[in-house]
């Protein structure tokens, strides 16, 4: 489950890359992912999550 957002399941994304004579090469796009440790279940966890959800505030980011 690597390269997925665990709040909203964002994950790669493939596509082509186009030069400037229109070549296509295969290339892919990444999420932006963060390890955070969030309070899940009155538990400490790590998970993987994206800036867009991190910023959103849908979950309880721990700070020591």
């Amino acid at each position: 489950m690597a390269r997925i957002c665990e709040i909203c399941k964002k994950g790669p994304v493939s596509g082509h890359q186009i030069s400037h004579s229109h070549r296509k090469t295969k290339r892919k796009w990444l999420p932006n992912l963060h390890t955070v440790k969030v309070k899940r279940d009155k538990r400490v966890v790590k998970i993987k999550i994206c800036t867009k959800c991190l910023k959103a505030g849908k979950v309880e980011k721990i700070v020591k």
